[in-house]
């Protein structure tokens, strides 16, 4: 399907361009004008910069769903993220490498979120303990996109090997640890290895996968593990599963020219800060798929 009408009647990019003019975050605004219109790259930069602290990490509600000026875990996965969209930033990069060792564990991973999130406000699922452990998420998708940009650094090294233990004995894990750990096999050097741990996992992947368009609430679809045709996850499903999804993924698009989201944000202002990213994942793995 070729960029088709959406419920407003423009067509689906014409209604995107709608909502992120009117409605988007200013960092999904320039991505968008970047990956779909040619927008200069270096605006995206600009904006992601907007959130790097002067220790070289980056907070302030990167990731939506906490407001902390302290730099999370997250939202160092986050930047990378940007950056995979982009293209990778040597300055940025470099900065963020030595900034990491200072919220990493001595086990060599990052934790899933720090104590200082506490500092403003945040949905429950940021709340942690004292102390806590580091986490294969998102640690793995951390090292993963690092080794996509064919980065190199003392604590990339420690990172790796770290999800590497991690793996040896995972057979089980939520859908956002097994997200993570995607990336991480998606892009890590060890491509016999991330074969055989592919494989172990598959039973889990698809443990955590709503297989019915319809689902509803909170919900991780077929294209959540699979975003592209050529992720590592994309041949646990075959193509008619997939067709379907994507399907409902169209019709999804909602009036404004965004897409929702499936929980409750701790914000009206926030909700429509993660409907960005959401409509931009959205857009981008429509695109993907051949249906924009």
């Amino acid at each position: 399907m070729n960029d088709a009408p959406n419920p407003s009647g423009d067509t689906r990019l014409d209604a995107a361009r709608r909502f992120f003019l009117t409605s988007g975050r200013l960092l999904e605004r320039h991505l968008f004008h970047f990956l779909f219109e040619n927008g200069p790259r270096e605006a995206v930069l600009r904006a992601l910069l907007a959130y790097r602290t002067e220790a070289g990490g980056f907070a302030y509600g990167l990731e939506p769903d906490k407001r902390s000026a302290h730099p999370q875990p997250i939202d160092q996965e986050q930047a990378l993220k940007v950056l995979a969209d982009t293209g990778p930033d040597d300055e940025v990069l470099a900065r963020l490498l030595d900034f990491l060792p200072s919220i990493t564990t001595p086990e060599g991973g990052l934790p899933f979120v720090l104590e200082t999130v506490a500092d403003a406000p945040r949905a429950p699922w940021w709340n942690t303990e004292p102390h806590p452990s580091a986490s294969l998420n998102p640690t793995a998708s951390v090292a993963g996109l690092l080794c996509e940009f064919g980065a190199s650094h003392p604590w990339l090294e420690l990172a790796v090997s770290f999800v590497w233990d991690k793996l040896e004995t995972l057979t089980e894990a939520d859908p956002h640890t097994l997200l993570s750990v995607l990336v991480f096999l998606g892009h890590v050097p060890e491509r016999a290895r991330a074969e055989a741990a592919l494989e172990r996992l598959a039973p889990a992947v698809l443990g955590n996968t709503a297989l019915d368009p319809d689902a509803k609430g909170y919900v991780h679809p077929p294209y959540a593990f699979s975003p592209t045709p050529t992720s590592l996850a994309a041949r646990l499903y075959d193509g008619a599963t997939m067709g379907r999804h994507l399907d409902t993924l169209e019709r999804k698009q909602q009036e404004d020219g965004g897409w929702p989201i499936g929980w409750e944000a701790i914000s009206p202002g926030v909700a429509l800060e993660y409907r960005s990213i959401v409509t931009l994942n959205a857009l981008k793995t429509l695109r993907a798929y051949g249906r924009l």
